[in-house]
């Protein structure tokens, strides 16, 4: 079990076939994260080494040294895939990983308080981030440049413009 913390880079959804494959629903933008010999967690702390991995339609299938059969691939389903937050690539500037902007404060250019970063929602055009208040109240707030005007994680603060209908009342 890694002793620093992790991130969710796959899903087990199912076991496929009689020779110990798992389909995955991949959580990571890293096209190497499922590569023949990379390494990987199970969320109960057990390392996977992957033998190969292929695209199976909208699945990704994994066989693991080790898990040789049906039972023993079945016996992963529903397990989360992690990996320390150390194994992760440098990101670009302006590009920010999920577990960094969660627990940032998101406040409007007119200082208006959105909240706190609850969850990024990964979508096709952009991710949506939700800025939750002390009242539970949630904002979606779209990651795009006509949105955001600063991202600040080493400060846990988030400024954004306040758009009417999306970030500001009607």
């Amino acid at each position: 079990m890694p002793s620093e913390p992790t991130v969710v880079v796959g899903h087990v959804t199912k076991a496929h076939g009689i020779r110990g494959e798992v389909a995955i629903e991949v959580r990571s933008d890293d096209p190497e994260r499922f590569a023949e010999g990379a390494r990987v967690f199970t969320d109960d702390g057990r390392l996977l080494t992957i033998e190969r991995s292929h695209q199976h339609g909208a699945r990704k299938l994994i066989a693991f040294a080790g898990i040789v059969d049906r039972t023993s691939a079945e016996a992963l389903r529903g397990h989360e895939l992690e990996v320390p937050r150390s194994w992760l690539a440098e990101l670009p500037a302006g590009e920010y990983w999920p577990f960094q902007l969660e627990g940032c404060a998101v406040v409007t250019d007119s200082g208006r308080v959105l909240g706190t970063v609850t969850e990024v929602i990964p979508n096709p055009a952009n991710d949506l981030w939700v800025a939750t208040d002390d009242e539970g109240t949630q904002t979606l707030v779209p990651a795009i440049r006509d949105v955001i005007v600063e991202v600040d994680v080493g400060a846990g603060r988030i400024l954004v413009r306040d758009v009417p209908g999306l970030t500001a009342p009607d």
